[in-house]
């Protein structure tokens, strides 16, 4: 858990590029995952605006014990809290929630989505590997690379209804639910 923003430590404000948002969160690779995510959202799911993206929290005021403390470290988002707020479910349209499934297959599992847990958060995108995981660092070094690739990376279309796609966040989701 970190108790500030910036003054040296772990946790800055990040803007993420192609949406005008900021966000507080982890430097490094949590970083690279998490503003991935956000943009993804805003270019596939629904743009956004500001305000809209809650990254770090003071650790007072998360709950202890729900994923959500997960923002008092730096490691997770999440994305309209208002509107999908903790403990309801069905906030997301069908071809949204292709997306999201798109999105966190394409991270290889290093991000859950809180919307699989038993007490459901459809806001929250959380790292869900160690911070010292392998797979971490290989994701975070892939979406780097695709930053620096034309035609690659978030804001660049993909087809997330082909069968490869739909099979791996298919498979995603119950590696997930199951835990």
């Amino acid at each position: 858990m970190q108790k500030a923003v910036g003054n040296g430590g772990e946790i800055a404000t990040r803007s993420v590029p192609g949406t005008g948002i900021d966000v507080a969160v982890r430097t490094g690779y949590v970083e690279t995952v998490l503003v991935h995510v956000i943009r993804r959202f805003h270019y596939e799911v629904d743009e956004l605006r500001l305000g809209d993206v809650v990254g770090w929290r003071n650790p007072r005021t998360v709950r202890k014990g729900l994923a959500e403390s997960n923002q008092a470290s730096g490691t997770a988002i999440q994305i309209r809290p208002g509107f999908y707020p903790s403990g309801s479910k069905g906030g997301f349209f069908l071809n949204q929630l292709i997306v999201i499934r798109d999105v966190l297959a394409e991270l290889e599992g290093v991000v859950r989505w809180g919307g699989d847990d038993r007490e459901p958060d459809e806001s929250l995108f959380s790292i869900d590997v160690g911070p010292y995981n392998p797979l971490l660092a290989e994701v975070a070094g892939k979406l780097r690379a695709w930053s620096e690739t034309v035609g690659k990376g978030a804001g660049e279309p993909v087809d997330v209804l082909s069968s490869n796609r739909r099979k791996a966040a298919k498979s995603l989701e119950l590696r997930q639910l199951t835990r």
